[in-house]
């Protein structure tokens, strides 16, 4: 457990820390996370999910076949759950907040901290690399699209032509498809069913782009998180609750009731255990909806992932003992 701490969490604080104070300071801003978010959603992810994808086979494809099915349904009926909840339990939330909500609270930070958590657990290999995709591509290819459609189905007419946000339900969906976080890692595991080799010499070009993915994304997350104003509520509470204990629990339950491969459950628990979705708070500042509540659950469940990590890596240990 102290391992954990001291060679996974520890490095994330610090890091995320350096982030929050150079924020702070005035020496990065918000426009600056966004452009070290970019680096990481279209090149540096991409780069790492491509790589580490490609050195797996068909029989490791095949034996995640469980764990692509779980990640769908466990991500998928926590997202709208929490749709639910704060559409219908707190009478002031418009569809619109219900929306950014679950996009927030309803989905883990895979892709800006996939790689910082579970490769120090686990290690670097190709069973963690397709963890962090098949998790990436629920919360990419299907929630965020989701959670659009909604959003844009609950904006009236004005609102909606004033944003300028009055898609079709579709769009969203093709746009999340046409991210390089997307394809990337759908085109690898493409590439390993037809059974092509990807050549030794062409993984250092990736593998340079690849290792500037955690650090960068952690060092984002503390600049985003200096720049707003901090309020906790009830609604932030029950988010942080949500995602850092249902999310998780229910990919462990999941998890042991379909067999799933122990090393499978142990790092999709950890993934699902993970922080809201940073770019559900990117969404709502882009439509200056719920903005104040979800940043505040977004940097309280980062604060209690600290203790939630070892945590669920502990139980999860014990439930595999005892089944």
């Amino acid at each position: 457990m102290l391992h954990i701490i001291l060679y996974a969490i520890v490095p994330i604080v610090v890091v995320m820390l350096a982030g929050f104070i150079s924020g702070k300071k005035g020496i990065f801003n918000g426009d600056d996370s966004k452009k070290f978010n970019k680096v990481v959603l279209d090149y540096a992810l991409p780069a790492a999910l491509f790589v580490s994808i490609v050195q797996a086979d068909r029989e490791m494809l095949a034996r995640d076949l469980k764990l692509s099915i779980v990640s769908l349904v466990v991500i998928m009926v926590c997202f709208m759950a929490v749709y639910f909840i704060y559409r219908y339990c707190f009478k002031k939330n418009t569809g619109a907040d219900a929306a950014v909500s679950a996009l927030i609270s309803g989905s883990p930070t895979i892709g800006f901290l996939g790689f910082a958590v579970l490769e120090p657990i686990f290690g670097t290999n190709p069973s963690v690399a397709l963890v962090v995709a098949i998790v990436g591509i629920v919360v990419n290819a299907v929630g965020i699209p989701v959670g659009l459609s909604l959003l844009n189905a609950s904006l009236d007419g004005t609102q909606a032509a004033a944003a300028g946000k009055n898609e079709s339900a579709w769009k969203p969906v093709i746009h999340a498809l046409e991210q390089p976080v997307a394809w990337a890692p759908i085109l690898a595991v493409i590439l390993v069913l037809l059974g092509l080799k990807w050549p030794d010499w062409a993984s250092p070009s990736f593998d340079l782009i690849a290792k500037a993915n955690a650090s960068m994304a952690v060092f984002s997350a503390g600049i985003t998180l200096s720049s707003v104003k901090i309020v906790i509520n009830w609604q932030a509470l029950l988010g942080s609750i949500l995602k850092l204990i249902v999310m998780p629990a229910l990919a462990l339950i999941a998890g042991l009731l379909w067999h799933m491969d122990p090393l499978n459950i142990k790092m999709l628990v950890v993934a699902c255990a993970l922080p809201p979705a940073f770019s559900g708070i990117i969404i709502a500042d882009e439509y200056n909806t719920y903005v104040a509540t979800g940043t505040s659950s977004l940097t309280l469940s980062v604060i209690l992932f600290i203790g939630f990590c070892p945590l669920w890596i502990w139980i999860t240990d014990m439930a595999l003992k005892a089944f």
